[in-house]
């Protein structure tokens, strides 16, 4: 029986052209993260699965981790996120690092759950922390970052939503304004976390089968209700109102605005499904109606650090994965006309490979990528095989070429001809280059 050609579920191979996309986009993130003085980290692809039981909640772990007994008998996991890692990380340099840290990488990350549109088994993903401040200062910079990412790549405000909550407000709401015990709060707080994914109704029957009978009798969930459905800071019942998480909330919205990031507004149904957020968190959500999702999350998490038996280090993080950063710039028509890596596709013509070799070597020396032709093909076959590869020029060498020190350059888009010295089509090719390629 024949092998499947086909990747492995939820996983994705990567041709040239695929690639190619991939890379646009992590320059770009690159870029962003690195002009607001991030520096790049990584950690390995395994870790203890003690690390993730301990750090990520029990849903990431039980449902949604690849999970394995190594040869040595250690239990590890194929890593699902990032933000443990990194931690760990800085709890073993604790006292040796300068904060604040600005750090960022570009995992790659394995999940077990189904793939559908925007969420696959295999992902990469943009990770953005910074440890060591403890005021709003540390989230205003992140959001204006994750702003500034979507901006990079052409987006218009209009394009997108940033949506902000605090886990603070509502572990307050939750325990004390509602009176429920630890555990009804915390199903509670998972099952708000996934409710725009249910009916109305079905939320509903789920947070009363949560509720004791005395708190339905009470009318907890209708009280709930009202608090979900305040769209505004300035709307909450007045006494959720004097909570100091609502000042801290508005006092951000406020500095958001002054920065020039104008889209962005409170959303209280915001939780994010990680267990280990503190206070602030948001969301970056596509306003496409075609793909009307979050794209993006992240919020502060003081207390990670300091499950690994160091002092805490107050810290905020956000992540953003590649298929959903895809689907957004495609969706928006974002995506710039990506050329080949290949600056020159070499055809010769003849029996030449002595004198052709030096010159390509010349071409490469000085700075262009250069693939070479199969020798013998007609020139026609050179240029189709050039295009398909997206290769905007071709440069001939024949025998006449070699002596004359003259060489015939092709531009396949306009299809005109020109002789210059390799030298002259070297600066030709680099000013193509530097003017027209996007990444």
């Amino acid at each position: 029986m024949a092998l499947s050609t086909q990747p492995y579920k939820g996983a994705r191979d990567f041709y040239p052209e695929d690639k190619r996309l991939q890379k646009y986009m992590f320059d770009k993130l690159r870029q962003v993260a690195e002009r607001y003085g991030y520096e790049e980290y990584d950690a390995p692809i395994l870790e203890s699965l003690e690390l993730y039981l301990a750090k990520s909640g029990a849903e990431i772990v039980n449902e949604q981790t690849y999970t394995f007994t190594d040869r040595g008998g250690r239990e590890v996991v194929i890593r699902p996120e990032m933000t443990p890692s990194v931690s760990r990380m800085v709890a073993a340099k604790r006292q040796e690092l300068s904060y604040p840290l600005r750090w960022y990488s570009l995992p790659n990350l394995w999940r077990y759950e189904r793939p559908q549109r925007g969420r696959l088994r295999e992902h990469w993903q943009l990770n953005v922390d910074v440890f060591g401040l403890a005021g709003s200062e540390a989230e205003l910079e992140l959001i204006q970052m994750a702003n500034a990412i979507y901006k990079s790549f052409g987006a218009k405000p209009a394009m997108y939503e940033i949506r902000l909550n605090s886990r603070r407000l509502m572990d307050y709401i939750l325990r004390e304004y509602l009176g429920l015990n630890e555990v009804e709060a915390f199903s509670l707080a998972k099952l708000i976390d996934r409710m725009h994914k249910l009916d109305r109704s079905e939320f509903i029957a789920l947070a009363d089968a949560i509720c004791s009978a005395s708190e339905r009798e009470a009318g907890v969930v209708e009280k709930l209700l009202t608090v979900l459905d305040t769209k505004t800071l300035q709307t909450l019942p007045a006494d959720l109102r004097e909570h100091d998480s609502v000042a801290a909330l508005n006092g951000l919205l406020v500095a958001l605005a002054d920065s020039g990031v104008t889209n962005v507004r409170f959303d209280i149904t915001i939780m994010r499904g990680f267990d280990y957020y503190t206070d602030i968190v948001f969301e970056v959500v596509d306003l496409h109606p075609d793909n009307n999702r979050a794209m993006m999350g992240g919020g502060r998490y003081d207390g990670l650090v300091g499950l690994f038996g160091v002092e805490p280090v107050p810290t905020v993080g956000f992540g953003l994965g590649d298929v959903t950063l895809a689907n957004f710039i495609e969706l928006h028509n974002l995506l710039p006309k990506l050329t080949s890596e290949t600056d020159v596709y070499v055809a010769t013509i003849g029996d030449i490979t002595a004198g052709a070799t030096h010159a390509i070597g010349e071409l490469r020396e000085m700075g262009l990528n250069v693939a070479v032709g199969l020798a013998g093909r007609k020139l026609v076959d050179h240029f189709k095989i050039a295009d398909k590869k997206k290769i905007h020029y071709v440069v001939i060498i024949g025998a006449q070429e070699l002596a004359d020190e003259q060489f015939t350059l092709k531009n396949l888009s306009t299809t005109e001809s020109e002789k210059h010295s390799l030298q002259r089509i070297v600066s030709i090719v680099k000013d193509y280059r530097e003017t027209n390629r996007k990444h």
